[in-house]
């Protein structure tokens, strides 16, 4: 089986397309706040999905091909829950009525998946045809750890979104969502609804989140198709992982020290991959085995040592950590004399 020809690729959009279609039809059928248990079925059923095709890949493409796909896989998972902070931070700024919010999830990951594939692309080519490319995205992830690190207590600063204060003086908005519409008639002029603002918010944030995510994933494999299924197969069961764990994401104290470990690794594994290709043979590579084994252990150790933190000091909540410290400024301008939350105070 060649991974990356043309019926493989056929065959894997169809499948993706499929579930992204039953997820639209399910949510639009019945807009309505998702329970426990339905998140929790849908959830299992996605991560069936993504299990069943990797373990489909063993056999048809070899063990190397599969273990490329779920290390890939995993990293995107992990990175997909940081995406859920955003969702949990956009929602709650925003006020998005329960029975609205599987709209927006839905808008978020088809967002994801086409900047995704586009960005797939776009780096496909890059590796192809300028060879420091694995160099260039090295170094942007061991830079994004370093940032994620130093800020792993703020949040994003949603506010300070420009694109979507632009459109927030460009057109007239309503404070009403107007039924779900994201465009409506007010007092005989045409406005938008804070749910169009919300789409604006989470399509710019998805834009950020794929810059990281493509190096990432081609830290670990470089099949085209490889890195848009893991992509693909992280995000389509997004809908139901946030209405499942929204309430421990803020449990989850060190995931952003935890992904800054991940993305710092891969960064490495991406340089030496230059140096070995571009510099010496000599220069040894890490085996997609072993990354598999450090990306394992980093998210059992992130999540254990989570929930102890948290078991021992219930007050403190995880932060979806921030490249910039926007937010944290003007919190600290606006209160100087206020100590922030969080588990900044170590013991």
């Amino acid at each position: 089986m060649t991974i990356d020809s043309l019926w493989t690729w056929a065959v894997v959009v169809g499948i993706v397309l499929i579930l992204l279609v039953l997820d639209f039809v399910i949510a639009s059928r019945r807009p309505h706040a998702v329970g426990l248990r339905e998140a929790a079925l849908w959830s299992v059923f996605y991560l069936a999905v993504a299990v069943v095709f990797g373990l489909a890949l063993w056999p048809l493409a070899g063990p190397d091909i599969a273990t490329e796909y779920f290390a890939g896989w995993l990293v995107e998972k992990s990175l997909s829950v940081d995406n859920l902070f955003v969702f949990v931070i956009i929602m709650s700024r925003f006020a998005v009525p329960d029975e609205y919010q599987q709209k927006v999830l839905l808008f978020g990951v088809a967002a994801a998946l086409l900047l995704r594939a586009v960005l797939i692309t776009v780096g496909a080519t890059a590796i192809t045809v300028f060879s420091p490319t694995f160099l260039v995205f090295g170094l942007l992830l061991i830079w994004t750890a370093v940032q994620l690190a130093r800020h792993r207590n703020d949040d994003p600063d949603i506010g300070g979104n420009p694109l979507l204060r632009w459109v927030g003086r460009i057109f007239p908005a309503s404070d009403d969502f107007h039924g779900g519409r994201l465009v409506a008639v007010q007092d005989g002029r045409r406005v938008i609804t804070p749910l169009f603002l919300v789409f604006v918010a989470i399509g710019s944030t998805d834009l950020l989140f794929a810059l990281d995510s493509i190096p990432a994933i081609f830290g670990i494999t470089r099949h085209p198709l490889l890195v848009f299924s893991a992509n693909a197969f992280a995000l389509l069961g997004l809908r139901a992982l946030y209405f499942l764990i929204e309430g421990l994401l803020e449990r989850l104290v060190y995931l952003s020290v935890g992904l800054s470990a991940i993305l710092g690794f891969i960064g490495v594994k991406l340089i030496l991959v230059f140096l070995h290709e571009d510099v010496s043979s000599s220069i040894p590579e890490i085996p997609t085995v072993v990354s598999l084994g450090v990306i394992l252990t980093v998210l059992l150790v992130t999540v254990v040592a989570s929930l102890r933190r948290v078991r021992r000091h219930p007050e403190e909540r995880a932060h979806a950590g921030s490249l910039h410290p926007l937010r944290r400024a003007r919190e600290d301008q606006a209160a100087p004399g206020r100590r922030r939350g969080g588990h900044g105070d170590r013991d």
